[in-house]
């Protein structure tokens, strides 16, 4: 049987069949699975559409069930209110830059403002007793207890610092997503306006489309489309876009709709120029960085590279003279 199989196996002509009879098959499967498969799509759409009903119905027996029993639990947003209110934070704690990068980070309305503000009055009281705890009995120090109050008073200063670092980390990361998204958002914006969309209907789908690459530069968008739906100045709507990511390339493009909102320019030329922009200097940002990379990795070579390379060239050589010693 097995002399049959290799002479099968030997046979070109056989082999040759076989590979003919695998290629009809794999054309017949080919062919005919999309067939089979039927239209996926509307089954995914109609699963959807049911899931999003039974969701719908689902919050509205939360919300009647809420509505039924009664709130004994004072709001948050109440007492934070009530504590800036009570010590007039915002007049001594509150800042203008600290608004706008509130509003850059993504944080928006009277609470995260309020919750800001209480940030910057708990946390430096905090951080000052408990360094003085830290100072004074934990560890105590052979410092004069001038010396220890001024460590206190520096995490006190700390503390009131702390709360702008974290808002400006945010801001960069959130602003980082949208840069490298927007030459791509541009481009869907200028597909949809030359498609013969309106500047509302563009919005709403670039956000749609581009959620995938960056969520904030998404959020941004549909809050714009909804300013421009109930705002009495659609510029409004425009140069709050700007100012809420604090992107140059955003600015640029806002300039571009508000002029061509006010003197009738056509749109479409004015982006594509705007998105050619945007996209040549996210390749000069690239080539920079690029450029800027041999000389950070000097140290790290030298440090970590050189000492690895001298000890495998030289260990050789050091074994052999201590062999011809010995």
């Amino acid at each position: 049987m097995f002399d049959i199989l290799a002479d099968k196996i030997n046979d070109p002509q056989f082999m040759f069949s076989i590979l003919i009879a695998i290629a009809a098959i794999a054309t017949v499967l080919t062919v005919a699975m999309p067939m089979l498969e039927g239209d996926t799509l509307n089954k995914r759409m109609n699963a959807v559409s049911v899931e999003r009903d039974r969701i719908r119905a689902r919050e509205r027996e939360k919300l009647a069930t809420k509505q039924a029993k009664p709130n004994l639990r004072q709001d948050s947003t109440a007492f934070l209110k009530q504590i800036v209110d009570g010590f007039n934070l915002t007049s001594w704690l509150g800042t203008e830059q600290a608004k706008l990068q509130l509003a850059m980070a993504g944080y928006r309305g009277k609470r995260a403002e309020d919750t800001f503000l209480v940030g910057r009055l708990v946390i430096p009281i905090a951080l000052f007793f408990i360094t003085l705890l830290y100072v004074f009995v934990i560890v105590p120090l052979s410092y004069p207890a001038t010396m220890c109050i001024g460590i206190s008073v520096f995490a006190a200063y700390l503390g009131i610092k702390l709360p702008e670092l974290f808002l400006k980390n945010k801001m960069q990361k959130r602003q980082f997503s949208m840069r490298r998204s927007f030459p791509d958002a541009l481009d869907l914006l200028l597909i949809c306006v030359e498609s013969g969309m309106s500047i509302e209907h563009a919005f709403r789908k670039v956000a749609t489309e581009i959620g995938s690459q960056s969520v904030p530069l998404a959020e941004e968008l549909t809050l714009t489309t909804a300013e421009l739906s109930y705002l009495p100045d659609r510029r409004v709507a425009y140069e709050n876009l700007g100012i809420r990511t604090g992107l140059e390339s955003v600015r640029q493009i806002v300039t571009v709709l508000i002029q061509a909102e006010r003197y009738g320019t056509p749109l479409g030329t004015a982006l594509r120029v705007v998105s050619q922009e945007s996209r040549d200097n996210r390749l000069m940002e690239a080539e920079k960085k690029a450029a800027a990379l041999p000389p950070k990795l000097t140290v790290p070579m030298i440090i970590f590279f050189l000492p690895v390379l001298f000890a495998v060239i030289l260990t050789p050589a050091i074994i052999q003279v201590s062999h011809a010693q010995g």
